[in-house]
């Protein structure tokens, strides 16, 4: 099982696994790195943003997204808020708008996708840095915090039963 939202470091991951998860999916995170194709303003966005500068759009429609807030997004919030309907808001949340976004850097030209994981983002590494450093950090968040949560010895059979 992949865990799936607001994941971005290693803390993050642990908390998964500890949780059952296999791994997680770090959609955000990964707009966030040198590999990524979206234009290099919209990666210092995030890196600058915080869990706060973010929107969520299309409740009143039942089909909920985060987006970056700006001012297309607000816009599209008002509208809705104020008893609009898809109709109304159609041309705003146009793909090609968004695409105008990661393809120029213009952050108001459309909205854009991106989680509260944003404020946990502070650099844009390459992918095999950044999943080097959070497997080394969530190694030592395991080995260290964590092994002093139980005590410390073989494991009895009922309880590699329960961990198989």
């Amino acid at each position: 099982m992949i865990a799936s939202g607001g994941f971005a470091d290693a803390r993050g991951l642990v908390a998964a696994l500890a949780l059952g998860a296999d791994g997680v999916n770090m959609g955000s995170r990964f707009m966030c790195t040198a590999e990524s194709a979206i234009h290099q303003k919209v990666k210092e966005a995030i890196v600058a943003g915080t869990e706060l500068d973010t929107e969520l759009i299309f409740r009143s429609l039942g089909n909920t997204a985060r987006v970056a807030s700006n001012a297309v997004s607000r816009e599209v919030v008002q509208i809705l808020k104020d008893g609009g309907q898809f109709e109304d808001v159609k041309d705003l949340v146009a793909g090609k708008r968004g695409v105008k976004v990661y393809e120029i850097g213009d952050l108001d030209a459309g909205i854009w996708s991106v989680g509260t994981s944003m404020g946990l983002i502070n650099d844009i590494p390459t992918c095999g840095e950044l999943v080097s450093r959070m497997v080394s950090e969530a190694e030592l968040l395991i080995s260290g915090r964590l092994a002093n949560m139980v005590g410390a010895g073989e494991a009895e059979p009922e309880k590699e039963a329960v961990l198989a």
